[in-house]
């Protein structure tokens, strides 16, 4: 086999890591960090780490589909027909209905030449703002704080600040999940210099908080007031620069008489900490010799998200703390080219080079240097509106391009509707399996991470280029030429015997006319090429014309982007989020991610390994809720809002405040029936159009869903998924995962108020291979209990489970030993409820704690009952020395029989 090696980055958070593709022209058969990318020098998390078992075939898209109505199923095409059906649609619709009858949704996962085409064609070729991406979900927040307070939307610090501050402030981010390796630098730093100071502000007290000297536990939303509460503090001990505020800062008097309100007594009663934690914040932040704040989702998902950006960079501004080493307020990235979609105009509102649409003169500067009459003035749509539109009728034609609205947005019935209703949907997606390819009339095959050519922008503005290591599979085609072949064809019939505005072959080409746009503006990229990278490595931006380095950090002449030069206090008072606690909804949903997922799973969902850690939707509670609902570890409930429903399992997490509970975002319907964003609300920040994904009033109720079913088959997983999902719907209750590693296999359980028609579980058993065959099978009709286990050369590769289902963990246990155990028949047989033998057999085989080693949680536990410390662990199982990610779980689990260390 002729082994190659191609440098190229990984497709997850904004860190940008550097990443190395083993292949062998056709295959990816291993990733390794890039020890020369200065984002990561070689360290990789357990999702970039495994990315070469993600992305299965099965759940590829491997060619053009199309249906001619919406009762139709879909049957494969040509790119010629897809393509030119396509074309022909939005022109008959634009010549009937006009511009604003189509709008584009597209992505944070693609790359910043897919992003240039998409808004070229969107908005000089049909004439429309309607283009938002899946970063509105995310970033939107940031991107008007920075603008408002900075002059522009420009993070202005670097990676290493991370080592170099003295005084580190994380809100609303579960960094060691979302970004672990930039969070394993900050924890390396500390390491080094104990002295540094580490704040953690999350209602949860997450795996960020073990690195923690203070965790301010404030109550969901309360972040305005907290930083009010500071500023208030900074400002009566006068741990304040003057010098700085004088010189490069306007509208200071007026905050000042806003939160002279704000006393650390208001404070702490609105935030829920005490006062004595508020008043050692504020002393670390005004004292410290430099100030590094970073944050993610928890400031950003809020109707009030603008606010909380905005009064986090007051601390800032108020402390001169921006423009220096380990100083700055540093926004953390979501996606792994939110950034390159900020910078072409990927956001309804913006146009490339951080342009504003609303602006005459950016539309003029625009429209001038694409060789057309004008821009669209109408206001283009935001990803909440946007739908709302498609469900009213008023969109006819929706190009969705890499992402998956159907599980990410909130009010999914609502979402669902739209894209139910909507007369033509395009769906441009690398995987047929996401939620949204159930609603696509065509359906595009895009190639996927490492099939394709182009550039990302990471958080600290440091530009990679992406190399293609293997071509894509099947007809999969790279996302930009898909565009422009689109295109090209519309623009026949729009602009006839016009000279083309999409003659591009190559991604280099788009790249190179969209850095002009940029020329002179505060992220001018006009010195910078593929080639460059090449030769220099991943820069940050701004990188002029004849530079030969990029720029580290913003701001530190004190001249910011603003009209008078000057940055600027932003007076917004603390509101409190859209759903409060009360009588009919008496619980605060939080949403969050997982440690080894992604968004909606399109991906890590195809990898049975990044299950190993949490294999299914539990929604967290506190033990007190816990007990105030008279509930058990794994009691299904109702977890309702004001806008759907769906049934869930329940844990006990002490993590989690009384009045409040957590369910990850990742789990969509194709997972769990209903889906999180089921629940979630539509209200959006009135500024950044983001909605309040974190914050949405639930209640439980209890559920009698009496009769159980457990199913496991192994192999061939995603066709199994495709067979079995549609026939669980069936059931109240439905929860579907993968697990094992070299033996991957699809696991259901479900659960109803009564037993189904036999014929259904008829179906079920056909499709796990459990008719025919090797097959083990008991059933009682009068009980409606049955039980069927397949075994193949002395293992188990199939079981289900219906009616009762106590043995699940002791077959799922025999299954993933590969063994079928001697007492199997005999429990099988008989009229037994538990399975034989020690009560421990009933255990559940306990979850994966390190997925980079295979190393489960029994395994830590018996090492630390042996008498190893963290560092043994590592070097006798090997936990904790790849991406570090359990090493907070294993600190945990090493201090369980010791007194907790008190935070302030």
């Amino acid at each position: 086999m002729n082994r190659q090696t191609t440098a190229s980055t990984c497709c997850y958070c904004g860190v940008g890591c550097g990443v190395l593709i083993e292949h062998d022209g056709e295959r990816i058969l291993g990733v390794s960090g890039d020890p020369a990318h200065p984002a990561n020098f070689g360290k990789l998390c357990s999702k970039g780490s495994t990315l070469h078992l993600t992305g299965d075939l099965a759940a590829r898209a491997l060619y053009p589909e199309l249906r001619l109505g919406k009762g139709l199923a879909r049957s494969r095409t040509d790119w010629d027909s897809a393509l030119e059906h396509a074309a022909n649609v939005f022109a008959e619709t634009l010549a009937e209905h006009g511009p604003d009858s189509v709008a584009f949704y597209i992505s944070g996962q693609l790359l910043t030449e897919d992003y240039y085409a998409f808004n070229k064609l969107a908005r000089a070729l049909v004439g429309t703002n309607n283009i938002d991406s899946n970063s509105r979900l995310c970033m939107s927040s940031a991107v008007v704080g920075y603008k408002r307070s900075l002059g522009a939307d420009a993070p202005p610090c670097s990676y290493e600040d991370l080592e170099l501050s003295d005084c580190v402030m994380i809100a609303g981010s579960n960094m060691a999940y979302a970004h672990p390796v930039l969070f394993r630098r900050l924890e390396e730093a500390k390491s080094r210099r104990p002295q540094m100071k580490v704040i953690v502000i999350d209602p949860r007290r997450t795996d960020t908080c073990d690195l923690a000297d203070l965790h301010l536990a404030i109550l969901p939303g309360t972040d305005v007031a907290l930083f009010h509460g500071i500023l208030h503090l900074l400002l009566w001990e006068d741990w304040i620069d003057r010098d700085f505020i004088k010189a490069h800062t306007e509208g200071l008097p007026e905050l000042k008489n806003l939160v002279r309100d704000y006393t650390p007594q208001m404070v702490s009663q609105l935030c829920g900490i005490s006062v004595e934690q508020l008043q050692q914040c504020a002393e670390w932040v005004g004292t410290s010799p430099s100030f590094l704040s970073l944050w993610c989702m928890g400031l950003n998902q809020s109707t009030a998200g603008s606010a909380k950006n905005s009064a986090l960079i007051n601390l800032h501004l108020a402390t001169g703390q921006i423009g220096r080493p380990g100083a700055g307020p540093f926004s953390l990235t979501g996606q792994p080219n939110a950034m390159g979609g900020r910078e072409t105009g990927s956001l309804s509102n913006l146009l490339p080079g951080h342009r504003d649409a609303a602006n005459p003169e950016h539309r003029a500067e625009v429209a001038a240097y694409w060789g057309v009459d004008q821009l669209p003035e109408s206001t283009g749509l935001s990803a909440i509106e946007l739908f709302e539109r498609v469900r009213s009728g008023q969109i006819k034609a929706l190009w969705i391009a890499c992402t998956n609205p159907a599980q990410s947005m909130p009010d999914q019935h609502a979402v669902r509707e739209a894209l139910q209703a909507c007369p033509f949907v395009v769906l441009q997606e690398a995987f047929r399996t996401t939620e949204t390819a159930a609603f696509a009339d065509l359906l595009l095959p895009a190639a996927s991470w490492g099939e394709k050519e182009g550039s990302v922008t990471n958080s600290e503005r440091r530009i990679s280029h992406v190399r293609q290591a293997i071509l894509p599979p099947g007809e999969a085609r790279s996302d930009w030429a898909i565009t422009v072949d689109f295109a090209q064809r519309l623009e026949k019939r729009l602009r006839p015997q016009q000279p083309s505005l999409f003659a591009f072959e190559q991604p280099a080409q788009l790249f190179d006319e969209y850095k002009q746009l940029t020329r002179g503006r505060d992220l001018d990229l006009s010195g910078i090429s593929h080639q460059l990278i090449d030769e220099l490595g991943p820069q940050q931006w701004p990188f002029s014309t004849g530079a030969r380095q990029g720029t580290a950090r913003l701001y530190g002449d004190g001249i910011f982007p603003t009209a008078s030069g000057r940055a600027q206090f932003i007076t917004d008072p603390y509101r409190a989020a859209k759903e409060q606690r009360d009588a009919r909804f008496p619980l605060t949903l939080i949403t969050g991610r997982l440690r080894d997922q992604w968004h909606g799973m399109s991906r890590t969902g195809t990898a049975a390994q990044l299950f190993g850690h949490v294999s299914e939707a539990v929604l967290s509670l506190h033990p007190d809720e816990m007990r105030r609902h008279r509930l058990q570890p794994g009691d299904l409930v109702n977890l309702k809002s004001r806008r759907g429903a769906l049934i869930v399992a329940v844990g006990s997490d002490d993590s989690v405040r009384p009045g409040q509970a957590f369910l990850p975002m990742h789990w969509g319907d194709r997972f769990l029936k209903g889906g999180v964003n089921s629940l979630t609300l539509p209200a959006f920040d009135p500024l950044s159009k983001q909605p309040e994904l974190k914050h949405s009033g639930v209640r439980l109720e209890p559920v009698n869903l009496p009769w159980h079913l457990f199913a496991l088959i192994e192999g061939d997983v995603q066709r199994h998924f495709e067979t079995l999902r549609p026939l669980c719907e069936a059931f109240s209750y439905v929860s579907l995962s993968l697990v094992g590693r070299e033996r991957p296999a699809l696991l259901i359980r479900a659960a109803s108020a009564t037993a189904p028609e036999p014929q259904l579980l008829r179906d079920i058993d056909q499709c796990l291979a459990l008719i025919d065959g090797p097959v083990l099978a008991y059933d009682d009709p009068r009980r409606a209990i049955g039980k069927r286990v397949r075994i193949e050369n002395g293992r188990i590769t199939a079981i289900r489970l219906a009616g009762e289902t106590l043995a699940q963990h002791w077959l799922q246990g025999l299954w993933l030993e590969g063994r079928a155990d001697e007492q199997l028949r005999r429990w099988l047989l008989a009229p037994m409820s538990a399975p034989p033998g020690n009560a421990d057999l009933q255990a559940n085989p306990g979850k994966t704690l390190c997925n980079c080693k295979n190393v489960s949680h029994s395994a830590v536990c018996a090492g630390i009952r042996q008498g190893l410390d963290l560092q043994g662990l590592k070097q006798q199982l090997g936990c904790g020395t790849q991406c570090g990610s359990c090493v907070p779980e294993i600190k945990r689990l090493l201090a369980a029989d010791l007194q907790p260390v008190s935070v302030i």
